[in-house]
């Protein structure tokens, strides 16, 4: 089993993350961000990624701290549990639509950080949710998982849409370049022999 539970507390957050890559899309989450825990239920449901996650932070000053420290927590939880990542696709991506929206995610579990991120949303807040910090959220996630992920939403309407299609993609994208290979044979899928940067 491909799993990891990393615990991150600094003066601002205290979270602990739990991940199963050969899971069924189980999740349960306590961050107090209610519309954040609806973009990280998909990732779970459609990645087939199990997902426990308890953040207590300073939501008091804003919901900045929290969000920016699950992506880096999640982040350090996906590295582990992939480990050195023989055998596995490598590359992962997806198209996604709801209704009017339509988002493509492209990921390389390369070992070399990058996040490419083109989103314009329709409006600033989903609710009481920034949407600024699903930016965070990713850089967070890729600065500390050390992969490169391209995010591009190319139309919607509908904020919420907007949003959910790009975890929706992630998951599926995220899927995908974790998943075994079986002609690669435990194989490492790099010509340098190594994804560790």
């Amino acid at each position: 089993m491909r799993t990891a539970t990393v615990s991150r507390n600094t003066s601002e957050t205290q979270i602990t993350v739990s991940v199963n890559l050969d899971g069924t899309g189980k999740a349960r989450f306590d961050t107090g961000i209610p519309f954040f825990e609806h973009m990280l239920d998909q990732i779970a449901r459609h990645g087939l990624i199990d997902l426990d996650i308890t953040c207590k932070g300073d939501l008091h000053i804003d919901d900045h701290h929290s969000v920016e420290d699950v992506g880096i927590t999640l982040g350090q939880a996906l590295r582990q549990a992939w480990g050195d990542k023989s055998g596995i696709a490598r590359y992962g991506h997806a198209y996604v639509p709801l209704d009017e929206a339509l988002s493509r995610v492209v990921l390389d579990l390369s070992g070399r950080a990058g996040l490419h991120y083109h989103v314009d949303y329709t409006r600033a807040r989903i609710g009481t949710f920034d949407v600024d910090l699903f930016e965070e959220f990713f850089h967070g996630l890729v600065n500390h998982a050390m992969i490169t992920l391209h995010i591009d939403n190319l139309r919607g309407k509908n904020a919420h849409h907007q949003a959910e299609t790009i975890f929706k993609a992630f998951g599926r994208a995220l899927r995908m370049a974790v998943a075994h290979d079986e002609r690669m044979a435990g194989r490492m899928p790099s010509t340098k022999g190594t994804l560790t940067a």
